[in-house]
Parts: C-alpha cells; structure tokens; sequence
C-alpha cells in the first residue's frame, strides 16, 4: 500500500496531508478540543459577574483570588485575580484572546446588549457570512463573539483589530 502524498507548505517545508478537510467541515472528532481558558484578571468577582452574564455560565468554585465558571456544554472559565495594576501586554508570547461563538442570533443579540451595556468600547465587523463583535471584561481584556460559528461558516479572512 502507497502512503498519501504530502505536499510541502510554509518557509520551513512541513509536510500537509494530500487532503486536508475542508474549512467548515467542523474538527476532526480523534483530535483535542478546548475544553478550558485561564485567564488573569485584576478583580475575580467583577470579572466572574461579567462572563456568567456574557457567557451564561454559572460560577462553581469561588475562593479569594480565583473562580470556576462551567458553560451548559462543560466549557470552562477559570479566573485568577492577579491585581488591578498588572498588565497585559499585547503583542508578546501567548494567548491575547479567546473568540467565542453565540448560540444563535438572539443570543448573539443578547451578548451584544450585554456588552454595550458592561463594556466602554464595542465594535461590530462583518465578514463573508458571519459577524465578529468585540468589547472588553472589566479588566479591559478584550472579549469577542462570533456568529455563526466556524462550524457553520467558513473563516475565509483573518480579521486585524480595531485597537490594542
């Protein structure tokens, strides 16, 4: 039996399956999938309000610098307070934001609402086929939220944002 052909892509020449599935064909279900986010933020108990609301996820664990917020599928949020004058430095090493993906249109309007009425800054972007809508945590963190998901509509661009 013949193996696969592989294609070199990139400047380094890694090799790519001769048939990679196609975008919006949803992951491949052997592979990992996320199933938490860390994040550090200068108050847990403003931050942990703020996406319970946004996310409609429910707080499970509450200590004095950290909280626990489980989403219906079993996502899970993790804040850790780290003080109001650490930093988040964008542009280095690492994680900047998560994009998340609402519901459906009603609750992409609701995460809109919730946004709008929480966040000072709100920005809405269109795509081919979906809508990206961004705001920040209390922290100043940026938060986005897509609809429809990838799994729905193929991501044919890759949005450059609006401010740092």
């Amino acid at each position: 039996m013949t193996p696969p052909k592989e294609k070199a892509a990139g400047p380094h020449n890694a090799p790519v399956p001769a048939d990679p599935p196609s975008a919006g064909s949803g992951p491949d279900p052997s592979g990992p999938w996320l199933a938490s986010v860390v994040v550090f933020v200068h108050d847990h108990d403003a931050s942990a309000d703020f996406y319970r609301e946004l996310l409609n996820m429910e707080v499970t664990v509450r200590t004095a610098t950290a909280a626990l917020l489980v989403g219906r599928n079993g996502m899970q949020v993790y804040l850790r307070a780290v003080g109001p004058k650490a930093s988040h430095p964008v542009g280095q090493v690492g994680t900047q934001y998560v994009i998340w993906t609402a519901d459906g249109p009603d609750d992409f309007q609701r995460c809109e609402r919730v946004l709008r009425a929480r966040a000072g800054h709100v920005y809405t972007r269109e795509a081919e086929g979906f809508t990206l809508l961004e705001g920040e945590d209390p922290s100043g963190l940026p938060v986005l939220v897509a609809y429809p998901g990838p799994d729905d509509v193929a991501r044919l661009e890759i949005f450059t944002r609006a401010h740092v």
